[in-house]
């Protein structure tokens, strides 16, 4: 009879490990006779929480907690939130100014269409844009070369006044820019007040007057952004960090101080009759793997990861039992990694411990993150076990 050991993920506590352990009892029976179900619980134990209540967490907006700075200002929060909107889609203001404009019409031949000036400018700024900014001048320019073509001008500019009408577009191409430099990570970018600076200084360029960059944002691209509701969102900060904090604090406690977990586990598995077989999920299988690396465990006879991460901490040198490219140890049994590739947290070992890692792929039919806890009502998933089982 095969012990099968279930070790949990992250952000898991009691009563949704006993759902997971029902679950998976269920999806095992169904296609394997005679196997015993051990449950590893470490959440309760070796699990983070919040020891001081959240005392590490900022007051809310327009509150002052004793810290002796100043609360943030509702409007200073309305900026933030449009400037979000404008990052994800540096297009966002210019679409909702195009929505306004007429029909197309038919232009008589020779006429001057409203968005030629500000193509010029934009066309000058792509040569020129070490004169708006030096270290990103290159963003800038890639950013001006890309908005001098872009369809929604034409629109914007019949709806626009040309003051702005060239903010406008100020703020998309920065907002290009910044985004440009987020994906390449560029570890340095400006602040709320450096970027003001820079919107300023190229709308002025594009022909706006010097108080041009201070109009528009919030009539426009609020609406879109959802001020209210992002305020909301800081104001429920507590009880968001408080949601999403076991999940996070679980990896960042294990990484830190994670012998304790792994040494309730072999002491599990001590008392274990073989052929005994680990299945873990996500960090969980990050400790099973760890915990086999470390000391031998003769009554493992298999190690089943499912959406973990242990390859890639392996790989980028955090994994705290083994360093690229140190091979696996020769005590280590069978390893069955299960992925998904639309869930993002999922890795393969095959290619990192040539011989002694199978990856297969299952698709759990979801998109991130609900990917990544699909798996254990995926039939697919307790098939591929059960084949693998000792």
């Amino acid at each position: 009879m095969s012990t099968v050991v279930l070790i949990h993920g992250t952000g898991v506590r009691r009563s949704g490990f006993s759902a997971l352990a029902g679950q998976v009892t269920a999806g095992l029976t169904a296609v394997r006779d005679g196997l015993r179900f051990v449950p590893f619980y470490w959440g309760g134990t070796h699990g983070a929480r919040l020891a001081a209540g959240g005392a590490s967490l900022p007051p809310e907006a327009g509150a002052d907690r004793g810290t002796g700075q100043l609360p943030l200002a509702p409007a200073a929060d309305d900026d933030v939130a449009a400037w979000s909107v404008l990052f994800a889609d540096p297009d966002a203001e210019l679409a909702l100014a195009a929505a306004g404009a007429r029909h197309a019409v038919e232009r008589p031949p020779g006429s001057v269409l409203p968005e030629q000036h500000i193509q010029e400018r934009l066309s000058a700024l792509a040569v020129h844009s070490g004169d708006i900014v030096a270290g990103q001048a290159a963003a800038l320019a890639q950013a001006a070369s890309l908005l001098s073509a872009n369809p929604l001008l034409g629109p914007a500019a019949e709806v626009l006044e040309p003051d702005d009408l060239a903010v406008t577009v100020a703020r998309s191409l920065v907002a290009r820019m910044i985004a440009m430099a987020l994906d390449s990570g560029d570890p340095v970018l400006p602040d709320g007040r450096g970027r003001e600076d820079l919107v300023d200084r190229a709308a002025q360029y594009l022909g706006a007057s010097a108080q041009g960059s201070e109009r528009g944002l919030r009539t426009r691209l609020l609406r879109a952004a959802g001020s209210v509701a992002s305020r909301a969102v800081v104001r429920r900060r507590h009880a968001l960090t408080q949601a999403a904090h076991p999940a996070a604090g679980d990896v960042l406690r294990y990484l830190c101080r994670g012998e304790p977990v792994r040494a309730d586990l072999r002491a599990l598995v001590a008392d274990l009759e073989p052929p005994v077989v680990l299945i873990g999920h996500s960090l969980g299988g990050v400790i099973a793997l760890d915990t086999l690396i470390g000391t031998p465990l003769p009554q493992v006879r298999l190690l089943v990861t499912v959406g973990s991460q242990g390859p890639f901490l392996y790989e980028s040198g955090s994994l705290p039992s083994l360093t690229h490219p140190e091979p696996l140890p020769s005590h280590f049994p069978g390893w069955l990694n299960v992925y998904d590739r639309r869930d993002v947290l999922s890795y393969l070992g095959a290619g990192l411990f040539p011989g002694s890692v199978t990856d297969v792929a299952v698709d759990n039919g979801q998109p991130f993150p609900a990917a990544h806890s699909a798996y254990w009502t995926n039939p697919a998933l307790y098939r591929l076990i059960a084949e693998c089982l000792p």
